[in-house]
């Protein structure tokens, strides 16, 4: 049997809505902070799938997205670099269409089924953008999604797929543009999803003898919350069978919408109920989920969709937004331009920068970041044995506030954490609220974006207050 062994997701803790100064609509939208893009929520989501696993039984990576940061350079060897899997395993980024998140789903069962691999990490993240106000604007929202494929333990059986391939230049973005773009709303909608994705859905009820009843939840794609309700009639699903598409929550995240939408009626289903999960773009992919034994821990476990549309803040301001996305820029403090940062230094010390390791002595126990050849506690010299942070909590020892920093999100916070088990660092706040800053606030570490400069994006660990 092979499905998904685990699952995780990740939604931005911010929203644009109907108290947004400037955003002028009804429905909630998650947008990632300004120090956030799809690989640092993949990231998030990748911690949140592995939450109590053995990293080391990861055998590969499959990165999807439209929005990497890099046009030549592999945004899933960063990520398993930042979750800190092994280095002998397959990775590759599966991009350019919105449907690379089922796409990458069925070349991770591909690989588990050919035994390639024992176990697949699958994570679709996107962080797109469209120009301000319009339609697509307010129904798109940012996310990930992780799904870990195997063939033990798991809890989510694939049990059968079917597949489109139909070139459709309906929605799209070139490599030199911010912004997606899309065609008249009538063709996108009568001549591409209304036509494909019944098409798929018919034909693959028709090959494995299935039927609309059969299923307990479809998830799919679609390009607003109307046509979303107008579809599923399309296709003759009843309403209780649709899984919430959470555009008045959180929007379209894009490659990781359906699959987005399946965690969500994984953590609903029962053991036994079907989810029908379908991708759109430039095609369609349909996947047959049955839900197994084993499903009520996982969710235990995991914060995926519900607890993270439910820890949530709304920005004050529409504009707040737009300076994140360097859409408007404000009169900042003269400092000198930001160079990129050593190419060889970032390689030099991955350990400690990217996959947040401190040492530990194997004399007294005492750990210490950055790593250390000598122990401060007992002193002894080269007996540390490497540890993770990353997936550690902390609490704030002291923490200071720089107004004058030149950062996006004003003031910067450095706080002095100390980490459960031992271990203390230093580190910049993010998603923190000013008022509700104090000593002995719990903490976790969240990869995020330092800047971007010299063409480098410059990632780190960042602090950030507990999710609820």
């Amino acid at each position: 049997m092979i499905g998904v062994k685990s699952y995780g997701a990740y939604i931005p803790k911010y929203r644009l809505g109907k108290e947004t100064a400037g955003w002028g609509f009804p429905a909630e939208k998650a947008v990632a902070n300004f120090d956030e893009d799809s690989i640092t929520m993949a990231v998030a989501a990748g911690m949140d799938c592995l939450r109590g696993m053995d990293r080391s039984q990861v055998d590969g990576i499959l990165y999807a997205t439209t929005t990497a940061p890099y046009v030549e350079k592999q945004g899933a060897a960063l990520i398993a670099t930042a979750l800190d899997l092994r280095r002998d395993i397959t990775s590759a980024d599966v991009t350019d269409v919105l449907r690379a998140g089922t796409t990458a789903l069925k070349m991770a069962l591909d690989a588990v089924r050919a035994g390639t691999a024992n176990s697949m990490l699958v994570v679709a993240s996107d962080c797109r953008m469209a120009t301000p106000k319009g339609g697509l604007d307010r129904a798109m929202g940012d996310g990930a999604v992780a799904l870990l494929v195997a063939k033990d333990g798991v809890v989510a059986e694939v049990e059968a797929s079917y597949h489109i391939t139909d070139h459709m230049l309906d929605i799209w973005r070139s490599s030199d543009e911010s912004t997606v773009r899309n065609w008249e709303d009538r063709f996108v909608i009568e001549e591409g999803i209304f036509r494909v994705i019944p098409e798929a859905v018919s034909a693959f009820m028709a090959k494995n003898n299935l039927s609309q009843k059969d299923f307990q939840k479809v998830a799919y794609h679609s390009i607003d919350a109307r046509r979303h309700t107008e579809l599923a009639k399309t296709m003759k699903f009843e309403g209780d069978q649709v899984q919430d598409p959470l555009y008045s929550q959180v929007g379209n995240t894009g490659v990781a919408f359906p699959l987005m939408l399946m965690v969500a009626a994984l953590e609903e289903a029962k053991a036994g109920d079907k989810i029908l999960v379908v991708g759109y773009g430039d095609g369609c992919d349909v996947h047959s989920v049955k839900v197994g034994e084993g499903i009520d821990k996982i969710r235990q476990e995991r914060r995926g969709v519900k607890k993270h549309v439910e820890a949530k803040r709304v920005l004050k301001t529409y504009d707040e937004y737009l300076r994140w996305r360097g859409m408007m820029t404000v009169a900042g403090v003269r400092r000198p331009t930001a160079t990129g940062p050593s190419v060889s230094a970032l390689w030099r010390e991955t350990d400690r920068i990217i996959q947040l390791h401190g040492s530990k002595c194997r004399k007294c126990g005492y750990i210490q970041y950055p790593p250390q050849r000598v122990c401060v506690e007992c002193h002894a010299k080269d007996e540390m044995d490497s540890v993770r942070m990353s997936d550690k909590q902390a609490t704030v020892f002291t923490y200071s506030m720089d107004y004058l920093s030149g950062t996006t999100d004003v003031p910067l916070v450095i706080a002095v954490i100390n980490f459960d088990g031992g271990g203390r660092m230093l580190s910049m706040m993010t998603d923190r609220e000013i008022d509700e800053l104090s000593v002995g606030m719990p903490v976790e570490m969240s990869f995020r974006k330092i800047r971007a400069a010299g063409g480098v994006h410059n990632y780190y660990w960042k602090s950030t207050p507990v999710r609820a």
